[in-house]
This record gives C-alpha cells, structure tokens and sequence, in this order.
C-alpha cells in the first residue's frame, strides 16, 4: 500500500504523475487556447513534436532524481498530460478534485484509478463546487493558498478545501482572481523555501503583502511572460526548478537566485495553457531537502 503525501511546494521531489499527451490537442477552454487556435487557423500540434517535448520533461524530472509514475492517457481525454489537476497531494494523503470543464471531468475516473491500483486511497474527496489543482499552492507546513476565479476552482471548491486544511491547524488563504488566467498557477508559483515568481498585474496588493508578511519573497513577472506561462514553474527541491525554456528573463532571475534552472521546450503544451507545473502532480517530496 502506498501513502502519497507532502507538506509544501519546495521539498526534494521524490515521486511525481505524470501523463503521455498521445491524445493531446489544444481547446478553445481558456483564454490561451483560443488564441493560439485563432492564431493557427485551428490546426492542431504534431503528435510527434507533443511527444518529443514531453519526452524532454520525464528527461529532466528522472536527471534530477524523480521518480516518474504514468497515467494510461484516454483518447476521450485530451487534457490528461495536465496531471496537477484533477488531485492535489496533502500531508494526509491525496484529495481527489471536481474539474469544471465537461472536457476534463472524466479526468477524475483514471486518476482514482490508479491510485486504488497503488493499493493507497484520498483522504478527502471534493464535493462541494468545483476545485482544480493548479489553484492549490502548499508554499510550506502548515500555510496554504487556494485561488478562486469562481470558474475552474469556485468558491465552495476553495473553502471545502480550505476548512479541512484549517481543521488540521493550518492557515490558508482563499484567493480570488481573475478567470482569465486560468488557475493560479498561472500567475503564482513557489521556486523555493520563501521564494515565489508571480505577476504583480494579475494578483492584488492584500495577497502580495500578506506574502511578504509571511516572508515569501516574489520575483516578478511582466503581464507578457505571465501569459506565455512564464511563472508555470516546477520546483524540484535542492535549489533547482523547471521552467520552460522560452520563459528567458523568468529563467535569468531565477539564476540570478542561485536556482539551477532545468529547461525543457515546451512550447506547444505552453500554447494550450499549461506549464511544467502544469504537466506534473507531485506525489512525494523529502521536506528536509527543501532548501
């Protein structure tokens, strides 16, 4: 039986989901979706060049020393490879999500799947509105943030969520923003331990300074990056992240931290709204390893 659990976003990754894109395309579902499709006339990426990407992703996770678990990727299910959403790992074990868009609320059944085959269960279920993983940031023991657009992840998604967290001693943020930017991982990652990246247009003053307050330090991204996924990072612990590598100055401040900066290209997963964050569902991090 296995017993998936973490306690921040910075730990050493250990295990990590992750899904093949064989069935990938992009969607008009978020607003980077339908601009990439308008822009492309519609046409659809290259199943080889989706492949080869996302090759360079599992690449860099097993250099760094991840272990890479897969999903068996669901033709019906376009959006699989996003794996952050449809759960979120605790330190009391995973919560199984409710997905918004009718193209990806089946993403639940191979997801429960796979961990009933791992003989290991959730130790929450959502039930109330709608909560996606990419709103759910653990930035360390014991302090949460979940982002609330009232779309992807809703107000009663974020606090049934948010009261389980407070009801183990936790304090957790319910954040709104605006739906245009998806989910809040869009526009807020953890690099790690006190270190985020974030867009400072797309996030209001009472978050940044209650951040500050709590000695996480924000380095900030232009509206222009944001968009192209540019805070969509992966921390892997050990004072190393993945980010993609078209997102230059995020990679070259980053840098500038001492962070070393695995790059992978994905470009074509980050026209269709997702990042390496994205991309990944961490399931196991060593959390005396997260500086």
């Amino acid at each position: 039986m296995r017993r998936f659990a973490l306690s921040s976003e910075t730990g050493r990754l250990a295990e990590v989901l992750v899904c093949p894109p064989d069935h990938y395309r992009w969607l008009p579902i978020n607003a980077i979706g339908r601009r990439t499709l308008a822009e492309r006339g519609g046409a659809q990426p290259a199943p080889a060049e989706m492949a080869a990407q996302h090759a360079e992703l599992c690449d860099a996770l097993a250099g760094a020393g991840v272990a890479l678990h897969r999903l068996a990727p669901e033709p019906h299910l376009p959006h699989m490879a996003y794996t952050r959403d449809p759960s979120v790992v605790t330190p009391w074990g995973p919560v199984l999500c409710q997905l918004a868009r009718p193209q990806r609320r089946g993403e639940y059944a191979p997801v429960l799947g796979w961990h009933l085959a791992q003989g290991g269960g959730f130790w929450r279920t959502a039930s109330a509105g709608t909560l996606e993983g990419g709103d759910v940031h653990v930035i360390r023991p014991g302090l949460a943030v979940i982002g609330c657009t009232g779309v992807r992840t809703d107000e009663a998604g974020a606090e049934q969520l948010a009261a389980w967290l407070r009801d183990a001693g936790w304090e957790v943020r319910v954040q709104p923003f605006e739906e245009h930017f998806l989910h809040l991982d869009v526009v807020f990652c953890m690099a790690a331990p006190g270190l985020a990246v974030a867009c400072p247009d797309a996030l209001d003053d009472g978050f940044l300074g209650w951040l500050a307050e709590r000695q996480v330090r924000c380095i900030p991204v232009s509206y222009r990056a944001t968009m192209a996924l540019g805070c969509n990072i992966l921390s892997l612990g050990g004072g190393r992240v993945i980010s993609a590598r078209a997102s230059r100055e995020v990679n070259a401040a980053l840098r500038a931290e001492g962070l070393v900066v695995l790059d992978p290209e994905l470009s074509l997963f980050t026209a269709g709204g997702g990042g390496p964050h994205c991309l990944t569902c961490p399931l196991m991090r060593d959390e005396d390893s997260a500086a």
